[in-house]
């Protein structure tokens, strides 16, 4: 039998493991098994599908979403966005989208594009 860690952000003892995932039930954080070490070293950002995505990746919009203040217009499903950076916040993933211009998306709303 494998030993479950506790959880790195609330050291909960209750840690369970889910179809490949660790989750916590007292602070509702999940993480990837061996991912604990990463996530001290900065910032951890996965998309729809749980792949880790990085600086410089490139991802395509699972989607239709709307754009404020672009008068009904919207990204649509299957936009590739090319060259991401990730940064803090409620919208983790700054970059640029042909015909829009800079943008930031939450990783969410994305999935890792093949090299």
């Amino acid at each position: 039998m494998s030993t479950i860690p506790h959880c790195p952000v609330c050291n909960s003892e209750y840690a369970y493991e889910d179809r490949g995932l660790f989750i916590c039930p007292e602070c509702a954080h999940e993480w990837v098994p061996g991912e604990e070490q990463l996530e001290e070293e900065g910032l951890v950002v996965v998309d729809a599908n749980g792949a880790r995505l990085a600086d410089g990746d490139s991802v395509i919009v699972i989607k239709d979403l709307k754009v404020k203040g672009a008068s009904g217009a919207a990204i649509k499903q299957g936009t590739k966005v090319k060259s991401i950076r990730l940064v803090e916040g409620d919208h983790q993933i700054d970059c640029k989208v042909d015909g829009f211009g800079a943008m930031k998306l939450k990783a969410e709303f994305v999935k890792k594009a093949d090299a």
